[in-house]
């Protein structure tokens, strides 16, 4: 089950955890940009959904948990998938069709701006001096990474709208998720979450992309198979679990690794340029989530 943490420092379990997720979502930036080259969009992000949410329920089964959504939760469950998944993916997917992979990583992951406020007004947690140090030290390497590219920003407003409005989605269902704290296996939640945001993308797409669909070579298909297996199945049964074990403020500041490695994937993937910015931003975005996540 679910169970409530009151510790403000991520465990060493934790911090693993952390890796390997900052690693699979990083990753996947350039991915998605290679999937959208031959997969319509709500199509790449339904199959991914829906694969991967009857995995994880499947996983979860085979584990001897109970899938079933208890009595009276299912509206929670439903708000859950809306904002941490339809929301977050809908908007990113668009965002990440008009940016450059590793700049709309940036955009999406000024979520823990929202998040450490949404967090003080709806959850009623408190930004201690450790926490508000980091969340500078963070934010000033995003805004490192930013650098001249902000003149690239401006140029692509629709972009940069949808890539703020899935960090607002994500915030609000992180807060959402720590508020209802449903009494269910993460495994089964994050599968359920998934499932239920997968579906109505798949009847949206039946209608408005089902023209241009066509089968992918292969590079896109590994894609659509890395978004399923690593990042929706992996990835998201991660962040819930990280989120259970610390405040909202602290999970979402531990984030801030996620674009630096969406940064260098992008120039190890597709050829982004990477330069002094990046070195100082790599600098500034580590101290913050350090700050976070170690002990002293």
């Amino acid at each position: 089950m679910n169970a409530p943490s009151h510790h403000d420092r991520l465990p060493p379990a934790g911090f693993m955890l952390l890796a390997a997720l900052a690693l699979g979502w990083g990753l996947n930036w350039p991915i998605m940009k290679i999937v959208l080259s031959e997969v319509p969009p709500l199509y790449f992000r339904a199959i991914s959904l829906i694969l991967g949410g009857g995995g994880l329920i499947g996983i979860a089964r085979a584990s001897g948990y109970s899938i079933a959504i208890p009595p009276g939760q299912f509206k929670a469950v439903a708000q859950l998938s809306l904002f941490n998944i339809v929301g977050w993916n809908v908007f990113a997917i668009y965002g990440v069709s008009l940016l450059p992979s590793g700049r709309a990583a940036l955009l999406g992951f000024t979520m823990p701006v929202w998040g450490a406020i949404l967090s003080v007004l709806i959850l009623g947690e408190r930004l201690n001096f450790r926490r508000v140090a980091a969340l500078i030290l963070g934010l000033s390497g995003i805004v490192a990474l930013m650098g001249g590219s902000i003149s690239g920003f401006l140029e692509a407003p629709a972009g940069i709208a949808c890539m703020l409005a899935a960090a607002w989605s994500w915030a609000f269902g992180i807060v959402l998720f720590k508020r209802r704290q449903v009494p269910m296996p993460t495994t089964a939640l994050t599968g359920w979450t998934m499932l239920l945001g997968g579906i109505p993308l798949l009847i949206a797409a039946l209608p408005l992309e089902t023209a241009r669909l066509s089968v992918p070579s292969f590079w896109p298909a590994a894609g659509v198979a890395y978004n399923t297996i690593i990042a929706f199945m992996f990835c998201y049964w991660a962040w819930n679990k990280i989120v259970l074990m610390v405040p909202v403020s602290v999970s979402s500041l531990s984030s801030l690794a996620t674009p630096l490695i969406g940064v260098i994937s992008g120039m190890l993937i597709l050829g982004e340029p990477i330069g002094a910015q990046e070195l100082i931003a790599a600098a500034l975005i580590l101290s913050a989530v350090a700050t976070v996540s170690i002990r002293r």
